[in-house]
């Protein structure tokens, strides 16, 4: 992309490197992510307004810590340092960056001690989301403090000469109730940006790059699962290279109640998509035969995956690149693509899952983007409303759902639960609102009692959780009606279960999957 109005996020290695840039988006200016290592001459050659530094897992003052390149400070264009992002700037100005007497992790109070340019417009107090062990100790002289917090006397800094901020906590989370008018206002009051950026224009640049890197002759295969993701790359390629996309869809025994037959039925004759449809579950399901941990779950499923899915595609001549609709959620959990040093927090089916081995050549036009911005994307090129809202569903499917050994006697109670959760949110007219509500089988069984008999059956978990991006997430406050029909509904319609649980864990700490 390039957009006459930019804001390069230098990547560290967060876990919320990418929600930054969606913040600067949501304040309708484009921001593209960058390697901390950026040079200025590339800094200032990108024609940015502005730089925002991420946070990271590291200590600045660690040998071999990552570090800005000090010379990116005298280009005179506007910066904010968020976390590790402040602590770095710091440190390459002269102040002394140490551990802090005590850690700050959660919601914080601060105080704010001068409410022009970065926190114009609000109080002279504020709650804001740390998550930080180290802090700003002593400021150079060319700093002075904006806000401070009772554990962190520099919650807030700004340079006396040049523009550059800081702030020690992350504004970009949900968590920081005002974390997206502080943004908005560094982006544009600070620096200088209009904010007229549009999803529509998204769409004719993907389609220039999609038509750059594939060509005039080769085919390519899209891996459709039904969900949104793989149905928005599926159309935005589709407008790119027309009757040169090929869509396979593969059943792997770890799908929704009734799913397999309505996105054939979707896609094929609804929307007249090519789809080759393969019914493998029983390859899936023995692979995963006697399989506990989550992590080696993610791999068979992979491997069985790439394994099904070439059988397909060497039968499709021509065929030389894969489609898939791996967002940024998938990519920051998994690695850093941007070549900071962030921590893997789990392995994706459609990130780890295809070795080299493969022979096709990824396609991934929506790996820059959020759920939020792949719903308007699928509005924009036309895709049918149920499909834009139908919740995420993991590529591994119900087998993260299952905790423990995953075999057709512990899906099929899963799936009847997880059908009566769908129905009761879509019955209390939560759809919209929720951005998962999904069952969980867990490997718990207790003493119940049900006709005047004893029980002791399976436990069945329940997680609703409120997001706009899947990198942060709070659990839902559902009303005790719904809760009640679920549970009544679960108990009685779900042979072997006899206690349901609510889920009331945010993210952080957890992850929205339990697996």
């Amino acid at each position: 992309m390039t957009p006459e109005e930019l804001v390069l996020v230098l990547d560290f290695g967060s876990q919320y490197s990418h929600l930054i840039a969606r913040r600067v988006r949501e304040a309708k200016v484009y921001s593209r992510i960058v390697p901390y290592s950026i040079s200025p001459e590339e800094v200032r050659r990108s024609g940015a307004k502005g730089i925002v530094l991420s946070g990271g897992p590291r200590s600045v003052y660690e040998p071999g810590a990552p570090l800005p390149h000090p010379g990116i400070f005298d280009l005179g264009i506007p910066a904010l340092g968020i976390c590790y992002g402040l602590q770095s700037a710091c440190h390459a100005l002269g102040g002394r960056v140490a551990p802090g007497t005590a850690r700050e992790f959660g919601r914080t109070e601060i105080e704010i001690l001068d409410r022009s340019d970065l926190f114009e417009g609000l109080g002279s107090r504020t709650t804001v989301w740390m998550s930080h062990g180290d802090h700003v100790a002593e400021l150079s002289g060319d700093f002075v403090g904006v806000a401070r917090s009772a554990n962190c006397p520099h919650v807030a800094v700004r340079h006396a000469r040049l523009p550059i901020w800081g702030v020690q906590f992350h504004p970009e989370v949900t968590h920081t109730p005002e974390g997206g008018r502080i943004l908005a206002t560094f982006v544009k009051q600070i620096c200088g940006c209009r904010g007229d950026w549009e999803m529509s224009r998204f769409v004719p640049e993907a389609v220039r790059e999609l038509r750059q890197q594939v060509g005039e002759e080769a085919k390519v295969l899209c891996a459709l699962s039904g969900g949104v993701d793989s149905a928005v790359t599926a159309l935005l390629v589709h407008r790119a290279i027309d009757q040169r996309l090929e869509c396979i869809f593969v059943d792997n025994g770890l799908l929704r109640q009734n799913e397999a037959a309505e996105v054939v039925a979707t896609f094929r004759d609804r929307l007249g998509v090519p789809l080759h449809a393969v019914d493998a579950r029983e390859r899936f399901l023995a692979a995963l035969s006697g399989v506990t941990d989550p992590e080696e779950k993610r791999k068979r499923i992979g491997k069985i995956f790439i394994e099904v899915f070439r059988g397909v595609a060497t039968g499709i001549r021509g065929a030389r690149f894969l489609a898939q609709g791996t967002l940024y959620p998938d990519w920051i959990e998994s690695s850093s693509p941007h070549g900071g040093p962030s921590a893997t927090i789990k392995s994706h089916h459609n990130v780890g899952g295809l070795p080299d081995v493969l022979g096709f050549e990824l396609v991934e036009p929506l790996r820059f983007l959020f759920k939020d911005e792949v719903r308007a994307l699928g509005l924009e090129l036309g895709l049918p409303e149920e499909i834009v809202w139908r919740q995420p569903f993991p590529g591994p499917g119900l087998a993260i759902r299952v905790v423990g050994e995953v075999t057709p006697e512990r899906l099929e109670p899963l799936r009847q639960a997880d059908a009566i959760v769908r129905e009761e949110i879509g019955k209390a007219g939560l759809g919209r609102k929720l951005w998962q509500a999904f069952a969980v089988l867990l490997p718990v069984r207790s003493v119940g009692v049900m006709g005047d008999a004893r029980t002791y059956e399976d436990t069945i978990a329940v997680r609703a959780v409120e997001s706009v991006d899947g990198m942060t997430a709070d659990w839902a406050r559902l009303p005790p009606e719904c809760l009640t029909a679920m549970s009544s509904r679960i108990i009685n319609e779900v042979r072997g279960v006899n206690r349901v649980v609510y889920d009331v864990s945010s993210k952080p700490p957890a992850t929205i999957e339990w697996e």
